[in-house]
C-alpha cells in the first residue's frame, strides 16, 4: 500500500476514536450537569431564603435572649440561639451548658414548639433533649412550615422529680414554607430505646391503615407497647406483642377523613400494666370510610391471643369471613389451647363454630348463615379443665362487628359445627344413601335408616361426660358410636350434603317424669319441616348396655305422641 494511502488511514482511524472519546466526554457531561443542575437548584432555595433570613434578621431589633433565675442556680447558658426574637431558615439548633447538672432530678432539657399563627394545642411539638456530661444540643424543625413560632426551654427541678423549671422563652420566625414535623421521644420511650423504623416524619399521609413498626431494648421485660388512636372525641387503644426486640402493626384510621394522631406508648419500668407516651404522630388520612375498632378483653393478653385479620371491625363481606391469629407459646394455657371458638349473633339468631389450633396458629374461615345484615362476631378460647363434661365454657378474647351482604339466608344448608356437609367423605355417601330415590321424602328417610342402622349408642361416652370439642360427622361415621348430638351431625351432615334443609334441635327427652339432654333433627320436605330422632329408632338402653332395635317410628313421628317424650328447646347451630 502506498505511504500516503497508509497515512490517510491511520489519520482516519485517529479522527474516529477522538470522535468516539469526545462523545463519550459529551454523556458524562451531560449527566453531571443533570446532577449539578439539582444541586444547584437546591443550592439556590438555601441561598435564596439564607438571603430572606438576614433581610427579616436585619429589620428586626435582635435583642439578647434572656435567662430567668433558676439559670443562676444551676449554673445554665445557652450557646445558642442568642436572642428573644429572630429569623431563621427551616431548622434551629438548641444547645447550651449546665454547670451543676449532677443536682438535677431528671437527664433531659424540655422543649416545647407552639406556632403562634395556627393555635392549637394538639399540633404543639414537645421535644426531650438529653444531658450528656452537663451539656445538651438538638435541631428542631417547624411543623406549621412559614410563621412565627414560641419556644420555651424547660430545665429539671433540683428539689423534686418530674418538675420542670423556666429557663428561657423566645420567639422564632421560620421563612421557609417547608412543613417539617420531627419525630420525637419523651424520656420514657428514649429510656426504652423505642426507634420507629419505618417512620421518618411525624406528620405523614395514609389510607385506611398505616403501619407502625420500629424496636424497642430487648434488655427490658417488655412484652407488649401499645398504639393508641384518636381524632376529635374517639379514642382507641390496643397493645401489641414485641417479638425479639422489634414491633410491628397495622394501624386502622378507623374515623374516616382527617388527621389521626396516634401514640406510640411503652410499658413503665416501675409499674405493672402501666404505660407511658412514647412519641406521637400525626396521620392526614385519605380515606372517607369509616371502621369500628375491634373490643380486645383482658384474657387476650392473658392467653397470649395476636388476631392477624381482622384488623377493625365493620368490614363488609359475603357469606364467609376469614380469622387468622397467633398464640404465644409461653403464655398461660398456651399448649393445652387445642381451638378457639367463634360466636357470631345475628339479632335472636347465633352460631357457634370452632377453628383449629396448629402450632399455635389458627386461620381458617366462618359462614354468616343467618342472611344479610350486621352480626356481632366473638372471638373465644375455650376454658381448660380437667373433669368430663357434656358442655363447654369459654372466654371472651375480642369481638367486633361485620355486615354479611349475600342475600340468601343459608343457615340450614352449609356446613356448621359439628356437620361437615362439605366434606367429599359426607357427599359422596349421601350419593350413595339417595341414589334412584325419587324425592326428598325418601332421600331424608334413606339418611335416618342408614343413621339409626350403623351408629351404636356409645353408653360410657353419655355416662362419663366423654364430650370433646371435635365431635362431628366424620368421627361418628368412622367410630361408628356415638351419643344423640353424634346421630344428630351425622344425620344432618348428610342431609344438608343431599341439598336438604336440616337442622339440629336440643332439648330434653325421656319416657318418665326426669328427662335428659337430647338432640334430634328436623329436615324441611315440601317446603314443611319434618322430624326425625335417628337416636331412639336405632335401639334402647337396657341394664346399661345399648340393644340395637331399628325402628322407624320416630322418622316423621305422630307430634302428638312425641311431644310427650321429647320437649322441643331451640335450634342449634
Amino acid at each position: 500500500m502506498p505511504i500516503k494511502k497508509i497515512f490517510l488511514y491511520c489519520l482516519l482511524s485517529i479522527l474516529f476514536l477522538s470522535t468516539a472519546a469526545c462523545s463519550h466526554d459529551t454523556n458524562s457531561k451531560t449527566s453531571n450537569n443533570k446532577e449539578n443542575q439539582q444541586v444547584t437548584k437546591e443550592e439556590k432555595e438555601n441561598a435564596k431564603y439564607a438571603t430572606v433570613v438576614k433581610e427579616k434578621n436585619s429589620e428586626l431589633d435582635l435583642e439578647p435572649i434572656t435567662l430567668t433565675n433558676y439559670s443562676e442556680k444551676v449554673g445554665a447558658t445557652l450557646s445558642n440561639p442568642k436572642y428573644k426574637t429572630f429569623a431563621v431558615n427551616k431548622e434551629l439548633e438548641i444547645a447550651g451548658k449546665i454547670e451543676k447538672h449532677e443536682l438535677l432530678k431528671e437527664k433531659y432539657v424540655w422543649v416545647k414548639v407552639s406556632s403562634l399563627d395556627v393555635i392549637d394545642s394538639n399540633t404543639v411539638q414537645e421535644y426531650y433533649i438529653p444531658i450528656k456530661n452537663g451539656q445538651f444540643s438538638n435541631k428542631i424543625h417547624f411543623y406549621n412550615g412559614e410563621g412565627k413560632y414560641s419556644v420555651n426551654i424547660m430545665l429539671p427541678a433540683t428539689d423534686r422529680e418530674n418538675y420542670y423549671y423556666d429557663l428561657s422563652t423566645f420567639e422564632v420566625i421560620n421563612v421557609n414554607p417547608i412543613k417539617q414535623r420531627d419525630i420525637a421521644y419523651t424520656p420514657f420511650a428514649q429510656e426504652a430505646h423505642l426507634t420507629l423504623d419505618n417512620i421518618k416524619s411525624g406528620f405523614i399521609l395514609g389510607k385506611e391503615l398505616i403501619t407502625v413498626a420500629g424496636t424497642i431494648e430487648t434488655q427490658t421485660s417488655f412484652k407488649n407497647i401499645m398504639i393508641e388512636v384518636k381524632k376529635d372525641s374517639n379514642q382507641w387503644k390496643h397493645e401489641i406483642p414485641i417479638k425479639n426486640g422489634k414491633f410491628s402493626y397495622e394501624v386502622p384510621l378507623f374515623y374516616g377523613k382527617g388527621i389521626h394522631q396516634i401514640n406510640v406508648l411503652v410499658p413503665d419500668q416501675n409499674r405493672e400494666n402501666y404505660y407511658q407516651y412514647g412519641t406521637t404522630l400525626f396521620v392526614d388520612n385519605q380515606s372517607t370510610r369509616t371502621m369500628k375498632p375491634i373490643e380486645y378483653f383482658r384474657t387476650y393478653e392473658e392467653r397470649g391471643i395476636t388476631l392477624e385479620t381482622p384488623q377493625f371491625g365493620g368490614d363488609r363481606t359475603k357469606l364467609s369471613y376469614h380469622i387468622k391469629g397467633q398464640i404465644d407459646p409461653n403464655a398461660k394455657l398456651a399448649n393445652e389451647t387445642s381451638h378457639i371458638y367463634i360466636k357470631t349473633k345475628k339479632g335472636n339468631d347465633e352460631a357457634l363454630d370452632i377453628i383449629p389450633v396448629t402450632h399455635f396458629s389458627f386461620d381458617d374461615s366462618i359462614y354468616l348463615r343467618f342472611g344479610p345484615g350486621e352480626y356481632e362476631v366473638s372471638i373465644n378460647v375455650p376454658e381448660i379443665k380437667k373433669e368430663k363434661s357434656n358442655y363447654f365454657r369459654y372466654f371472651s378474647v375480642a369481638s367486633f362487628t361485620v355486615e354479611n351482604t349475600e342475600n340468601e339466608d343459608k343457615r340450614d344448608l352449609l356446613p356448621s359445627r359439628g356437620i361437615p356437609s362439605d366434606n367429599p367423605k359426607i357427599i359422596n355417601l349421601a350419593k350413595k344413601l339417595t341414589k334412584n330415590k325419587k324425592n326428598n321424602l325418601d332421600k331424608a328417610k334413606a339418611i335416618y335408616e342408614y343413621t339409626a342402622k350403623t351408629i351404636s349408642y356409645d353408653v360410657a361416652k353419655f355416662k362419663n361426660n366423654e364430650f370433646e370439642w371435635d365431635d362431628n360427622a366424620l368421627k361418628t361415621l368412622k367410630l361408628k358410636t356415638g351419643v344423640c348430638q353424634d346421630y344428630a351431625y351425622l344425620a344432618g351432615a348428610l342431609l344438608r350434603a343431599s341439598n336438604i334443609e336440616a337442622r339440629v334441635i336440643t332439648g330434653k327427652a325421656g319416657t318418665g317424669f326426669l328427662k335428659e339432654n337430647h338432640a334430634w333433627i328436623e329436615a324441611k320436605i315440601n317446603g314443611k319441616w319434618l322430624t326425625m330422632d335417628p337416636t331412639w329408632g336405632a335401639g334402647y338402653v337396657q341394664n346399661d348396655k345399648f340393644v340395637a332395635k331399628y325402628t322407624d317410628k320416630y322418622f316423621q313421628p305422630k307430634m302428638t305422641e312425641f311431644n310427650k317424650t321429647h320437649l322441643r328447646d331451640k335450634v342449634e347451630y
